[in-house]
């Protein structure tokens, strides 16, 4: 009797995690994912400086949609080339957003205060806007011209002196 109901437990066991393993794979075959030529998902948000913006309002500007965090060294390593940057194409049609997944507030507002950056920034504690992106690595940056469409995706820190970047974005301009 007993062997019989440690069975029934473990078969149930069993069908638990298989049930979690298929709805596993689920999720998986259909998370999206953006990449280069796939129209940029909209999303709209306030900024630290109070600014509302969405990818929608940018028209004529190239978006350089910026994924970080204050707890990941490759986010904060690329911030004073991403900061040099802005303020070298500021006034040439591109436009940086940072967007920081920090759920700690203190620390995202504690390391704004220090960082001094040029470029407009928001925080994403509930990884919204980054699912709808599909990124879960940080840094991740999206260049996004005037009609929506994702031109170039950068997964992990760039350095964005980097003539032949700079290159490139003065090209899609």
């Amino acid at each position: 009797m007993k062997a019989v109901k440690t069975e029934r437990i473990l078969q149930g066991m069993i069908l638990v995690l298989l049930c979690a393993f298929v709805y596993v794979i689920f999720i998986s075959l259909h998370e999206k994912i953006v990449g280069v030529g796939d129209s940029a998902p909209d999303f709209t948000v306030t900024t630290d400086s109070g600014q509302r913006v969405s990818t929608s309002n940018f028209g004529g500007k190239l978006l350089v949609l910026n994924f970080w965090a204050t707890w990941c060294p490759p986010c904060i390593e690329e911030i004073p080339s991403l900061n040099e940057f802005q303020r070298r194409f500021a006034g040439s049609g591109v436009v940086v957003l940072g967007v920081s997944v920090d759920k700690d507030e203190k620390a995202y507002r504690a390391f704004l205060s220090k960082a001094g950056l040029s470029f407009l920034t928001t925080r994403d504690p509930e990884h919204k806007i980054s699912a709808e992106y599909g990124t879960f690595l940080y840094p991740e940056t999206y260049l996004i011209d005037a009609k929506g469409k994702v031109v170039q995706k950068i997964i992990s820190n760039a350095d964005w002196n980097d003539e032949r970047l700079v290159s490139y974005v003065k090209s899609l301009l």
